[in-house]
């Protein structure tokens, strides 16, 4: 474990606040994600179910979880299933959690082994009316690939066809999207992890290096520093590259005078971090870029102080929109006539240059829990990110900072570089 872990407190008083969400007579049923097959005898990298881990704590493939709060036995009312590591398996793998280890990281008193599970289980189902279970609600991701709780699902209905399913989604997500002092705390690590990666990428990036250099040097950064990975694929785009959104092939040559935009952040204690910045390659930004830059700054410091409670993230990209209109006007993009004469039910002109939202929730997942519609309230982290791509001139922008919504909203990331003077400064002093 590349992270200290939190303590168990933590993962009970989250089961405990879902607990009292339910149904009376309720058993909740949610599965730990599994290895993920690459090629050969290989697998992905692991990474636990966000649900799951926000529960339990445990960072093992394969784990299981069932809460039954109703239960007569007091010992079937939290039960945790770990897998058992066999002598050769420890031989090839290495050590897993024991149950006593995973007690301890969960809080949960009474852990079994996974060959325990649907016996014990129809012990808590039979006992319950409703059967909670957990699918992937994210609204703009879909995939072919059934996972194990939607294998899991069509499992228990078949099993138990009389009982009542529920989605457990909704409740989690409510737990979720105000963060705890602890979740601000591992935040705030994977956030100092991504500065320090930034700085150096400062100090070390030139003309001709390749994009994959400059991801290199995050990378370095970040494990050196005990991240566990990256957040999300990173963006190291330069030149017209950087008007792609999701650009991460990262195989480009960087050229003098071009820009180069990075969207990159560490994961530390599976809590992420999300940061863009643009600099320019050769260390000076034309007088051009930093009319551009200073542009999208501006804006960025008058969006990130409407991320505040009572607002909602569908209200303030209208605001925001609005701000780089005017900044696109003032450029020399587009004129205020233009604007006023489009055509009607058509996209709005600012739309060429910037055709995104200006925030999304973070957490456990870069892309955390939440919708557009949600209405902010203290203790939410949330994104702000404008951004800028004229890509006739080459040029993207993209300035992010992560941000804790308060009465005054709270920049996560006020000690970053973000000045185009004081980036031209960083980048003038030294190369490692």
């Amino acid at each position: 474990m590349r992270y200290k872990p939190m303590t168990p407190e933590f993962f009970k008083r989250n089961r405990k606040r879902l607990i009292e969400k339910l149904l009376p007579d309720s058993t909740v049923v949610l599965a730990g994600n599994e290895t993920m097959p690459w090629s050969g005898d290989q697998d992905f990298t692991f990474r636990q179910n966000s649900n799951f881990f926000y529960l339990t704590g445990i960072d093992e493939e394969n784990a299981m979880l069932c809460l039954c709060p109703h239960h007569p036995d007091p010992s079937l009312r939290e039960v945790l299933f770990v897998k058992h590591a066999d002598p050769t398996m420890v031989i090839w793998y290495g050590k897993r959690l024991s149950q006593e280890e995973a007690s301890d990281l969960s809080g949960i008193k009474t852990v079994k082994w996974t060959s325990d599970f649907q016996s014990t289980l129809r012990d808590m189902v039979m006992q319950s009316r409703t059967i909670y279970m957990e699918l992937n609600e994210y609204l703009k991701y879909s995939t072919p690939v059934a996972d194990r709780n939607r294998r899991l699902i069509d499992e228990l209905k078949s099993l138990y066809p009389l009982h009542q399913f529920e989605r457990i989604a909704p409740q989690i997500t409510e737990l979720r999207l105000s963060k705890s002092t602890e979740e601000l705390e591992y935040i705030a690590k994977s956030i100092d992890i991504t500065r320090k990666a930034f700085l150096r990428v400062l100090k070390t990036t030139k003309p001709g290096m390749m994009e994959y250099e400059v991801e290199a040097e995050i990378s370095y950064e970040f494990m050196r520093r005990g991240a566990s990975g990256h957040a999300y694929s990173p963006i190291v785009a330069s030149g017209e590259n950087a008007c792609v959104l999701h650009y991460i092939t990262n195989d480009s040559v960087l050229r003098d005078g071009e820009l180069l935009l990075l969207d990159f952040g560490a994961v530390y204690g599976n809590y992420a971090a999300d940061c863009s910045r643009t600099i320019p390659v050769n260390g000076k930004f034309t007088p051009r870029q930093k009319q551009c830059y200073n542009a999208v700054l501006d804006v960025f410091k008058q969006a990130k102080t409407l991320l505040v409670p009572g607002a909602s993230i569908e209200k303030t990209n209208k605001q925001i929109a609005l701000l780089l209109e005017q900044k696109m006007i003032d450029l020399g993009l587009f004129t205020a006539a233009d604007v006023k004469n489009q055509a009607s039910g058509a996209s709005p002109l600012y739309f060429r240059y910037y055709m995104h939202g200006a925030s999304h929730f973070m957490g456990l997942d870069v892309h955390d829990v939440g919708l557009k519609t949600t209405i902010l309230r203290k203790g939410m982290v949330l994104t702000c990110e404008p951004g800028l791509y004229i890509k006739e001139e080459g040029i993207g922008i993209r300035i992010e900072n992560d941000i804790l919504v308060d009465d005054t909203p709270i920049d996560l990331m006020r000690h970053f570089p973000i000045e185009a003077d004081e980036i031209e400064k960083l980048m003038k002093e030294s190369t490692l």
